[in-house]
């Protein structure tokens, strides 16, 4: 399978150099030049598979420049690695409510599921190429722990992550900045994520930076990072009865790769009855969905701050899809958001998308008070972010059928956030149980490219 680039012009790949490029060369996202189809029978076979089967099997043909041997071995030691034997297991709220618990990998969050995959096929790749790369990533929280956790002490890779100062949990700065690795490096920037983001995307811009250190990504902006993500939509709905029965999927997302996620699954055969994306105060998606402009606004600093998002880099590749492929076109529609902060589609094509997507918002007071309602109805402990996305499901979802609401990190990486709303503080697991007490390591700098890059080739050069 060849993979094209969102704004036209960079170079058709096979899947291993999409893995190891991240973001292509004209400033777009790759995807894949055509959908592999899943019949209404391999859907149904899934209810009866285990996780690592399943995986193995929708991510193949995306994969197909890896042995099939290779694949599946690497696909089944990733997930033997999880705390549930489901990996991914629902448990039910209501009569068509359901819960996707995501946070049973190493970090407690659903980053996880396609973190600890893409670090083993990036050493797998590198090490039959003879290669070295050095990773830089941006985070809001949950992406950076999760890479840094999947990728400490593996050959041939460094890694470098940019967190906003001061604007993530302390669960998940310290899940950051505790691992002593010796390929591990931790930059605090003084900003918000969208400036990390925007500092990545320029880094790889930077054609000669990007060269002299390797630079690649481990963000959404990485196909491979989105492909595993598909896999759960599809065990959650062959669960629930599909391809027999439609299900819904309400999705808490600020960068839109989960969601994006849900689409690719859909893409391929399932039958979704709609993908409800879910925002919390930051809610540029949920503006577009509504009213088909794109703007941004300011980023507000939440207790659901994976969320706290204002450019969402993965829209850009559903807006591919949204004007029929034409990468001129969505290079227009980035240039507008570079330089006038946004843009709008016509009325056809919201209603295009709105055919398959909807949308629902949740204020801080709205998300406390769906924490403390859960826990008094089911005992049950929410992060922030899941609480946000059953709010959007409790309001927007499809009457009579069944809603999946992504529960995308364990509450005890937002233990403020839940005490506040329920009186009870959740415990880490046992193995993270002295986190506070870990001695951290990270550097603070400006938003600022040049001082950026040129601490990260200290960190790096001479290794590529």
């Amino acid at each position: 399978m060849n993979y094209i680039s969102t704004r036209g012009t960079a170079p058709e790949l096979g899947f291993e150099d999409v893995l190891l490029t991240g973001l292509a060369r004209d400033g777009g996202l790759y995807v894949p030049a055509a959908w592999p189809d899943l019949s209404a029978g391999d859907i149904k076979a899934f209810a009866s598979l285990p996780y690592h089967a399943v995986a193995t099997r929708v991510m193949a043909p995306f994969a197909d420049g890896i042995a099939p041997d290779a694949f599946a071995d690497i696909v089944r030691t990733t997930y033997d690695g999880f705390d549930h034997h489901s990996v991914a297991p629902l448990r039910q709220l209501g009569p068509n409510e359901w819960l996707l618990e995501l946070f049973h990998g190493p970090t407690l969050a659903f980053k996880d599921v396609a973190m600890q995959l893409l670090a083993r096929l990036f050493e797998h790749v590198l090490a039959r190429r003879s290669q070295r790369l050095t990773i830089v990533g941006a985070t809001s929280g949950d992406t950076g722990a999760a890479a840094i956790e999947a990728f400490r002490d593996r050959a041939g890779i460094d890694v470098v992550i940019l967190h906003p100062l001061d604007r993530v949990s302390e669960v998940q700065r310290r899940q950051m900045t505790t691992v002593t690795a010796a390929n591990v490096h931790n930059i605090a920037v003084r900003g918000t994520f969208d400036d990390c983001q925007a500092l990545l995307k320029m880094m790889f811009n930077d054609i000669a930076f990007r060269d002299e250190i390797a630079l690649s990504a481990v963000n959404s902006i990485n196909w491979a990072r989105v492909l595993p993500q598909a896999v759960y939509y599809l065990t959650a709905a062959a669960a629930l009865g599909a391809p027999d029965r439609p299900v819904a999927f309400c999705v808490p997302t600020g960068n839109f790769g989960d969601v994006y996620a849900g689409y690719v699954a859909a893409a391929m055969g399932l039958p979704v009855a709609r993908l409800v994306v879910a925002t919390n105060r930051n809610d540029i998606l949920h503006r577009f969905f509504q009213t088909g402009e794109y703007r941004v606004d300011e980023v507000h600093a939440t207790q659901s701050p994976s969320m706290d998002i204002q450019v969402a880099s993965n829209f850009e590749r559903l807006l591919f899809d949204l004007v029929g492929r034409d990468g001129a076109a969505v290079s227009a529609l980035m240039r507008d958001l570079s330089a006038a902060g946004g843009f709008a589609v016509d009325a056809a094509r919201l209603a295009n998308t709105r055919a398959r997507f909807d949308s629902g918002r949740a204020d801080e007071a709205e998300t406390t008070a769906m924490i403390g309602r859960v826990h008094a109805e089911t005992g049950l402990l929410l992060d922030p972010h899941t609480a946000v996305g059953l709010a959007a499901a409790r309001d927007r979802a499809p009457d009579d059928t069944p809603v999946v609401v992504l529960g995308t990190a364990h509450p005890a990486k937002f233990p403020d956030a839940v005490e506040k709303a329920t009186g009870r503080r959740p415990d880490l697991p046992a193995r993270l149980a002295d986190l506070y007490d870990r001695a951290e390591r990270y550097d603070v700098l400006p938003n600022d490219l040049a001082a950026i890059q040129a601490h990260i080739r200290g960190l790096v050069g001479g290794k590529a």
